[in-house]
């Protein structure tokens, strides 16, 4: 048994923020963790390069083939440790029904208490490292500001990546202003409380996780995990939970979105937002290459949108990331040649395989895997191993700016202003390739009840639904029904102003199974009778569910082995399955509670009303 080490006496540590809140929080943090030394983070590529060199060198990034992929990292993460915690991830507001149905709740006080025990002494050994950082263009309309408390250097190089963080971002963090304290710690102390040590690991994290927030006081603490948006606090912690509470009590809006401009040949371009639930094509969509002559697409974003009322009346958006956290696998050549090219420097990975000459690799990435691999945990892997090499949710982390369809416009201080939103979720049957919403408040329905089927579209007409409302499911900081009334709210504000809403769907499939839609870089016939529409060029058929394309009015010009009569079973809408539909979602609204909006309750009663008069006419015809 050792002595115990000293700590840090408040006269030790840095204050460098004019900011004295900020100072003040700093101070306090370190004399509950003890770390033996506290660095601010100025931002700097000589910083980055610094702290990837000692991860190099302690094991929890290896160096890739300078030749192949220069300036690149991978790091593999601990099994227990490679995902989002849902299951421990909380929303401490002060009345448990403000956060609502499908969050997680804990008191907060109750919640302080537990998390002050965890922190107290958690950074011993280590560095405890202080990241200013801004959410959107620095000094821009919409941007806010945090500062991230991590004691992990991969934290502090992933969020050099994916915001804008150092000293620029402090520098705006001035006295008096709003900032969000972000306290992370992977829970791995290398001294204990009687000074007895022990040596590091290459990913050390706690088998204890709490990711939690604060949403009155504006605060996110995170404990025990090292990994993606656990840690990274500026990610969908602040971007989307506590965000959406600032945006609601504010009157903006904090969204899990994609954000492109879409131009068209005769040189109109069109900004369009995009809600997708995991898995439905969002970020290739993202980074769509368009397969239509003269259609260009350019990305703004790929995860979060935040929207706030311009001078204009009009909503305008910006993407408050500084980079893509992007799934590996499944990505490749074929599916996202943008992403990929995107990532071929200067870029983080994090548990894909590594190749015999020092690249990487993951599933859906070629159309034939490796002859050998070192696999996302270290092990030998070849083709029959009968196991993936890269982990399911293996991720990349790197700058937007290496994205080669980036829009000029992605930095516009005050945003894009946004002419459509899009909806879209993995459905096998009902939802039609696109369509269009009947006025604001069917459009909130419509995200609303957005959904994904888990089943195959043989077992049944309408299959077991996913619902994640708006793609906000897991993310969205309050009570979701007051999370649908805010998206209410904000349509009367914008009056004729507001963006047009639609849905879209690339996933139908026939009877056998089989998608009916060639998808990815296909989609932009879709959006293109969006653009359409929006331009006035192409009238809509009215229907119960809202208003469809006429077959004639999607451009299938060089879509060799597809014709019009392919068209009709993506379009097609059968009133019965629709009215069994309706029937679960308002099972699915008595879930949600009392809470649930009357307006969205008078729109799901409209839609069944105008469904069953359909019926009723067609049986009589």
């Amino acid at each position: 048994m050792m002595s115990p080490q000293p700590t840090l006496s408040s006269t030790d540590i840095p204050q460098l923020s004019a900011n004295a809140d900020v100072n003040a929080w700093v101070v306090r943090t370190a004399e509950l963790t003890k770390p033996d030394r506290v660095v601010w983070c100025d931002g700097s590529q000589e910083e980055f390069d610094r702290l990837t060199d000692e991860m190099v060198e302690s094991g929890t990034l290896i160096r890739l083939n300078e030749e192949k992929r220069p300036g690149s990292f991978l790091g593999r993460s601990d099994a227990g440790d490679v995902a989002r915690v849902e299951s421990r991830t909380f929303i401490c507001s002060e009345r448990e029904e403000d956060a609502g149905p499908t969050n997680n709740w804990r008191a907060p006080a109750e919640m302080r208490a537990e998390l002050e025990r965890l922190f107290d002494g958690s950074m011993r050994g280590r560095t405890m490292y202080v990241v200013p950082f801004a959410m959107g263009p620095l000094g821009g309309a919409i941007t806010q500001y945090g500062i991230e408390i991590t004691d992990s250097p991969y934290v502090v190089a992933s969020m050099a990546l994916m915001t804008r963080s150092g000293q620029a971002a402090l520098d705006h963090i001035t006295p008096g202003s709003e900032w969000v304290p972000a306290l992370h710690s992977v829970g791995y102390p290398l001294v204990d409380a009687d000074g007895t040590s022990r040596p590091d690991v290459a990913w050390p994290h706690n088998e204890e996780k709490y990711i939690t927030h604060f949403p009155e006081t504006r605060e996110i603490i995170s404990f025990g995990s090292g990994y993606g948006g656990n840690a990274l606090l500026g990610k969908k912690c602040f971007a989307l939970r506590i965000a959406s509470v600032m945006a609601r009590d504010e009157g903006w809006m904090a969204e899990h979105m994609l954000l492109i401009q879409v131009t068209n040949p005769e040189g109109r371009t069109f900004t369009i937002t995009g809600a997708f639930p995991s898995a439905t094509g969002k970020t290739n969509l993202a980074m769509l290459q368009p397969r239509l002559p003269g259609w260009k697409v350019e990305t703004l974003g790929d995860d979060i949108v935040w929207l706030r009322k311009g001078a204009d009346g009009r909503l305008n958006a910006i993407n408050p990331e500084f980079g893509f956290f992007g799934v590996a696998p499944g990505t490749g050549y074929d599916t996202n040649p943008v992403a990929m090219t995107t990532i071929e420097r200067n870029t983080i990975f994090t548990n894909v395989a590594l190749t015999d000459d020092g690249d990487v690799w993951w599933e859906g990435m070629t159309d034939e895997a490796p002859a050998h691999l070192i696999d996302w945990q270290g092990e030998d892997w070849t083709p029959d191993s009968g196991r993936p090499a890269a982990h399911p949710n293996a991720r990349f982390t790197v700058r937007a700016e290496q994205c080669p369809t980036l829009s000029p416009d992605w930095n516009a201080p005050d945003g894009v202003p946004v002419d459509a939103i899009l909806f879209g979720g993995r459905r096998a049957t009902n939802v039609p390739l696109v369509f269009q919403s009947k006025n604001w408040e069917h459009g909130c329905f419509l995200g609303a009840t957005l959904a994904s089927e888990q089943t195959a579209a043989a077992e049944g007409p309408v299959g077991k639904l996913r619902r994640d409302p708006f793609a906000m499911q897991p993310f969205a900081g309050y009570h979701m029904a007051d999370y649908w009334g805010h998206w209410l709210d904000i349509g009367a504000d914008l009056g004729d102003a507001a963006p047009a809403i639609f849905q879209v769907n690339w996933f139908r499939k026939d009877a056998d199974g089989k998608f009916l839609w060639p998808g990815f870089g296909e989609n932009v016939r879709a959006v293109k009778w969006v653009t359409d529409r929006l331009a006035g060029k192409v009238p809509a058929v009215e229907t119960p569910i809202g208003n469809l394309p006429r077959l004639g009015d999607i451009d299938l010009e060089g879509l060799d082995g597809f014709t019009a009569d392919d068209l009709v079973p993506l379009f097609e809408v059968s009133d019965l399955s629709w009215l069994a539909e309706l029937d679960v979602t308002r099972e699915y609204f008595e879930e949600i509670g009392p809470k649930v909006p009357d307006a969205l309750v008078a729109q799901l009663d409209e839609v069944g009303t105008s469904l069953k008069e359909n019926l009723k006419e067609n049986a009589e015809v």
